[in-house]
């Protein structure tokens, strides 16, 4: 009887320990998956407009995925690297007319797998809800697509 109490205790001290590493695990990879967004996407497609920012984020196949009519609009990174460049480059670029402040509604990870719902605010307004979907490569995590919906 004694050996099987010690066993129970065993196996549930294990599973609670299990269960701690895995929400650690979860939680770091969560912030990692937020850190990715801030500084590549939000910062460097929004706020800075840093295209090297944006290359480091982004997979090099990524895109975002519209509705066009029917259809799907398909806006590959390389497309939109290049516009970041040439609004920077504007004369009629203004970068405190440019503050973009994100809000993190939902982040899950799932293994090499996350998404992320972000709401993106421009002068006190919400714009933007935009879905994300990451991958964890050997070099980390790459946003490889993007859907969203513009607020009117």
């Amino acid at each position: 009887m004694r050996k099987s109490v010690l066993l129970s205790f065993v196996f549930v001290f294990t599973l609670l320990l299990v269960g701690i590493n895995a929400t650690e695990y979860i939680a770091k990879e969560e912030e990692a998956v937020k850190e990715v967004i801030l500084n590549g996407y939000v910062h460097g497609a929004f706020n800075e407009l840093n295209p090297e920012a944006m290359a480091e984020t982004f997979h090099k196949d990524f895109a975002i995925f519209s509705v066009n009519g029917e259809e799907i609009g398909r806006y590959p990174i390389s497309k939109w690297i290049e516009s970041t460049k040439k609004r920077k480059e504007s004369a009629e670029f203004d970068p405190e007319n440019n503050v973009w402040k994100p809000e993190f509604t939902n982040i899950n990870v799932t293994g090499n797998a996350a998404s992320v719902e972000l709401e993106l605010h421009h002068k006190g307004k919400h714009v933007f809800t935009d879905y994300l979907s990451l991958l964890k490569f050997e070099s980390g995590w790459k946003v490889v697509a993007k859907v969203y919906h513009r607020h009117q």
